[in-house]
């Protein structure tokens, strides 16, 4: 059964935090679950949805050996969501 794992990021997240929350998308894709990440804007982070978009490509391209984007970054409120899957 494939479950859907979901990720929540913020668009200031740290580089260490970043690579945790990358190796566990990692072991979602590897376990053949598809991923939501989230990222989360609060405030002033609003005006820099473009930061935001960055982070998620960032993860398209690092994660691009096991997984693709199935459902393109989209922003729905103050939620900007991405869908992965395994190759």
């Amino acid at each position: 059964m494939i479950d859907v794992k979901e990720i929540k990021l913020r668009p200031g997240t740290d580089i260490h935090d970043y690579e945790v929350k990358l190796r566990k998308i990692m072991a979602f894709l590897g376990e053949g679950n598809k991923v939501k990440v989230t990222m989360r804007f609060r405030g002033r982070e609003m005006a820099h949805q473009d930061l935001g978009l960055k982070v998620l490509m960032r993860i398209r391209d690092d994660v691009e050996a096991v997984g693709k984007i199935e459902q393109f970054p989209q922003m729905e409120g103050r939620l900007m969501t991405m869908v992965l899957s395994t190759k």
